[in-house]
């Protein structure tokens, strides 16, 4: 994939979210990260996004997509549901949980928070992200649906009591 990641270009929706809208932006922001593609991902931080993930801070989009390569070269089989938590304005919190297997053969469902500020080009400028890790057995997991997406019909983390 050859993505000019120096272009800004505007992201629908765009602060200030109605309600319906910061759903809508965290469902795109969901899908991007489940195609697990670093470089389409980035593209909707803004050149100098600012990230805290875990103990991590990651400056710009070329930090982005290397911080994300490793992750999904760490993460194997992962799927991600987010939720919308609140929002005002150009911020949007968010809570999500993932489920992965790392490379011994061991799943994780990664639980956390997001609080995200965007600018007016509706492209994520700040991100803070806390994440806790629980060891699962593969009987436990909840994210089972096929392909890159989850289905519109899936339940929300509410639903499925996470």
């Amino acid at each position: 994939m050859n993505i000019d990641l120096s272009i800004e270009e505007v992201r629908h929706p765009l602060p200030n979210f109605t309600h319906k809208q910061a759903i809508e932006k965290v469902r795109k922001a969901e899908n991007a990260w489940n195609a697990q593609q670093p470089e389409l991902v980035a593209t909707a931080y803004s050149l100098n996004s600012q990230w805290r993930n875990r103990d991590s801070f990651i400056s710009g989009r070329t930090e982005i997509v290397a911080f994300l390569t490793a992750k999904w070269q760490r993460e194997k089989h992962y799927k991600l549901v987010k939720e919308l938590w609140s929002v005002t304005g150009n911020r949007i919190a968010v809570r999500f949980a993932y489920e992965w297997q790392n490379d011994k053969g061991q799943w994780f469902r990664s639980h956390g928070n997001e609080n995200w500020q965007f600018n007016e080009k509706g492209l994520m400028e700040q991100r803070y992200a806390s994440i806790n890790d629980v060891k699962i057995e593969e009987g436990n997991r909840k994210f089972l649906w096929r392909g890159l997406q989850r289905p519109d019909d899936f339940p929300e983390l509410s639903e499925l009591g996470l």
